[in-house]
Parts: C-alpha cells; structure tokens; sequence
C-alpha cells in the first residue's frame, strides 16, 4: 500500500465494512454513526477517540484514493459513506471479512479471528479460515496480510493486516503472555460475550443514525 493507511484511515474503513454486514438496514452511515462506529469501545484495539472534524478529513483522502464513497439517499440531505475496499483491493466477502476484523481489532491468532469473523463470513472450519489469510499473505505483487513470529508461550501465530505499512510489534517490550494450560480456548470462551457485545453496539450506531435522520428532519423545518 502506497502511501500507507493512516490509523484514522484504517479505523474508517475497518468500521464500514464491518457495519455494512452487521447492520445493513443502516448503511451507507452518516457522519455521526460512522464516527460513533469508530469510537466503540467494544470490539476496538486501540480504543479511539475521534471527532467529527478528524473523521470528515480523512474521509476526504480516502475518496480521493478511491476507497471510499459519499452518497446522498433521495429525499434526505444527510450525505452517507460507503466503503469501496472490495472493488479497490479486489478482495471477496470472505477475505474482507478477515481484514475487517484485523483493522479494527490489530494483529490476532487464528483462533480469535475465526470467533470474530462468525458474523461478517461464513467459514466451514479453521482451516479453511486459515487458507484464506494464506491467500491475502501470499498476494501478488502485494500482500495485505503478514504472518508475525509467535510470542514466548505462545502456540499460534498472528496475524496482522499490511493496509498501514509494515507491523510494528511491542514484543520486546511487553511482558510474555502464558496461556494458562486450564484455560478454554478464546473461541469458545468470548463467542457468547462478543455476540452481546455486538449486539449493544448495533443498537447503538442505529439510535445514532436515527438521531441524525432526526436532526435532518428538524433542519428542513426551522
């Protein structure tokens, strides 16, 4: 990717394309929803904190790029933005899905993405999962995946997208994660929590997009 992805960006796209499968009795998204979108708490790594002036500007770059559209529904003067990334990294629903999850939640193990990815693409089982990311990793003449060396006590690699450059890892400062051997494995143990926590986070970009199509309305009035 060049120039790279700028975190901002990569949240931007990240979300819509994870909105545009989850919620799509509301997508495209408005500016609010689409920045509420990005500033959940849940299912976010690194958690953000951005405004509607931050979003708009890289919203303007992203166009430009075309990775990203604004679209203006009839009879609403509320501008929507739609994510164009299948069409500009010719990716399909599943690979998408999988990069989806990578932008807005950083670098994972197979196990963690194939729990993650249950609600945007339908996959048989890990392995099938895993041929897929060896398809992105493997790309030419550019990956969008890279496969990162396994932590200490760790068994599963990670997985990180390439749409913001090269990986930079924190393994040599951070302290060595165990897993502990009576631990489930996080597929089974967060699927249920995740489910709710999607669930929440539906409910709250559609009372975002209602409060926009609210004001709108209110705008044509005064």
């Amino acid at each position: 990717m060049n120039p790279p992805l700028t975190d901002v960006e990569v949240r931007i796209l990240g979300a819509l394309a994870e909105k545009a499968v989850t919620t799509p009795d509301n997508y495209p998204l408005s500016l609010s929803a689409l920045t509420a979108a990005c500033n959940q708490t849940t299912n976010r790594d690194p958690v953000m904190q951005l405004d509607d002036e931050t979003v708009t500007e890289s919203i303007v770059t992203l166009r430009r790029r075309s990775f990203l559209r604004a679209i203006q529904p009839a009879g609403s003067r509320v501008t929507k933005y739609q994510h164009l990334l299948a069409e500009a990294l010719e990716v399909d629903a599943r690979e998408l899905a999988l990069l989806g999850v990578l932008m807005l939640r950083g670098a994972q193990t197979p196990g963690e993405l194939h729990a993650r990815t249950a609600r945007l693409a339908e996959f048989t089982d890990t392995a099938e999962m895993e041929a897929t990311l060896d398809a992105l990793v493997s790309r030419d003449p550019l990956p969008l995946v890279t496969r990162l060396p396994k932590r200490a006590g760790q068994k599963e690699v990670r997985y990180a997208h390439l749409l913001g450059g090269p990986v930079v890892t924190s393994d040599d400062v951070d302290a060595p994660s165990v897993d502990s051997p009576s631990s489930p494995p996080a597929s089974s143990v967060g699927a249920r929590v995740e489910a709710l926590q999607q669930a929440v986070d539906e409910l709250r970009g559609e009372v975002a997009e209602l409060r926009a199509q609210f004001l709108s309305f209110r705008e044509e009035f005064r």
